[in-house]
């Protein structure tokens, strides 16, 4: 399963948080993540295998979203930041379509992602 990993800048450390929590089921061979550009260089340093997209203003989240339309991108962690704007807020809406149109879930934030690897969990 791919699953993709983004932040904006004042939630990565609270994505990566995330992941160290949730790095037993994480590393397991089955999941492979993605990420945008910056997202994943802080996911690399906390011990994560990536594969790194471009940077979120960059076109990262449109090739994340392109993964998603083409069937290669299984589940979506997106950790907002509610409280900040973003130049590159049409690719993040484009983002939150396809995976709407796709049916791809969603998270875009840690109570969300939780559940969603907690479902993992119990399949396997």
């Amino acid at each position: 399963m791919e699953i993709a990993i983004i932040a904006h800048d004042g939630k990565k450390v609270d994505l990566v948080n995330f992941l160290i929590k949730n790095k037993t089921l994480l590393q397991q061979e089955k999941i492979k993540l993605i990420a945008t550009g910056t997202t994943g260089g802080k996911a690399e340093d906390a011990g994560f295998k990536t594969k790194r997209m471009l940077s979120g203003p960059l076109g990262g989240d449109a090739q994340i979203a392109g993964r998603v339309a083409e069937g290669k991108t299984q589940m979506v962690f997106f950790f907002k930041d509610p409280l900040s704007s973003h130049p590159h807020e049409a690719d993040i809406n484009m983002l939150i379509r396809v995976c709407d149109v796709h049916n791809v879930p969603l998270a875009t934030n840690e109570a969300t992602a939780q559940l969603l690897l907690n479902a993992i969990a119990l399949q396997s």
